[in-house]
């Protein structure tokens, strides 16, 4: 199996790329890695290995480039040399941490959409206190949908669900203001009809409130909604732990405390930490795209290798792709 990666995309490139790399590759023995990018920054931090090799390239979209724009325009760019790799047939998949706009647009326009599927998904998986996680999708790639697209985030996020995670008849939840079949706008009953009457698990609307507490196993929504729901969750996060750690360090009595509650601490820290479950696929493209978070370590790129690695093991493409084609007349039927 091959897996392309821009090391040039992130916060922290091509130094955490690269150890992520190493970590995966003597973890999994059936993977090969090319690296795409500026091959003396690379070599800085790479110990040879047979299983990984580098694609030279000096350009680099930046957090700041229009990214339609920048995909068109900067054709040696290391995301999109990586896009080139999977669309050549030369990469299983790719992955990036760099700007998410530009790595859509790649995805779109190199590596190309799935015949049937109008916009593609970003779909990360979420934390729950259960360490169960959840699969959310969109959050972010389109920022308005129809209903037919919830309906098609809904197929893929269940077929990725059950194939990938493991999970028999993942329970699909449509994100709403409330639980009630006719709360919400146009767009959430619209879509609540279609998925009603699709053939998959669909267990009604979900309240944003429920989501951490593992109410379904895949959530749908318009990409707006779900990066707000997203970077709420993120801030949530980061907001309380930065309350717990001023909390433990404010007194000699609470850093005892502290000191004692450590081990749990960091353990409960990893169990919210949504780049252990690995990076958002991007769904609905002819080939798995995975995009990694932008400040990921060496530990995140490992597992959106991973995540990408279960992806092309378990054909989520193909599979997809299949049962689209089988669900057209369906789908025609119902919009």
């Amino acid at each position: 199996m091959k897996l392309a990666i821009d090391a040039m995309g992130g916060d922290h490139a091509p130094k955490e790329i690269v150890l992520g790399a190493l970590k995966a590759v003597n973890a999994f023995h059936n993977i090969h890695i090319t690296l795409v990018g500026d091959e003396q920054k690379i070599r800085e931090y790479l110990i040879d290995h047979e299983r990984i090799d580098i694609l030279h390239t000096d350009e680099v979209i930046l957090g700041t480039d229009e990214p339609v724009r920048a995909v068109r325009r900067k054709k040696k760019a290391s995301m999109v040399v990586a896009a080139r790799q999977v669309a050549e047939g030369y990469a299983d998949a790719c992955i990036s941490a760099g700007n998410t706009g530009a790595l859509m647009a790649a995805g779109l326009f190199v590596v190309g959409r799935i015949e049937g599927i109008e916009r593609p998904a970003l779909a990360p998986t979420l934390p729950t206190i259960g360490g169960e996680g959840f699969l959310m999708l969109d959050v972010g790639a389109n920022v308005d949908a129809k209903p037919e697209n919830i309906l098609q985030y809904a197929v893929m996020g269940s077929i990725y669900s059950e194939k990938v995670r493991a999970i028999s008849k993942p329970r699909v939840g449509l994100l709403n203001i409330g639980t009630e079949e006719k709360k919400g706008n146009e767009l959430a009953k619209q879509s609540f009809e279609l998925l009603q009457n699709a053939d998959i698990h669909f267990i009604g609307n979900v309240e944003a409130r429920d989501l951490l507490e593992g109410a379904a196993d895949v959530v749908v929504t318009d990409g707006f909604t779900g990066n707000m729901v997203l970077k709420t969750i993120e801030g949530t996060a980061l907001s309380v732990f930065k309350m717990l750690k001023s909390t433990l360090t404010a007194t000699l009595k609470s850093k005892l405390a502290a000191a004692v509650l450590k081990p749990d601490l960091v353990q409960l820290k990893n169990k919210m930490d949504y780049s252990e479950y690995g990076g958002a696929g991007l769904f609905g493209l002819k080939a798995p795209v995975i995009k990694a978070h932008g400040s990921s370590d060496a530990n995140g790129i490992f597992h959106a290798i991973r995540q990408a690695r279960e992806m092309v093991e378990k054909n989520v493409t193909g599979t997809i792709t299949e049962i689209l084609e089988n669900k057209r007349p369906q789908f025609q039927n119902e919009l």
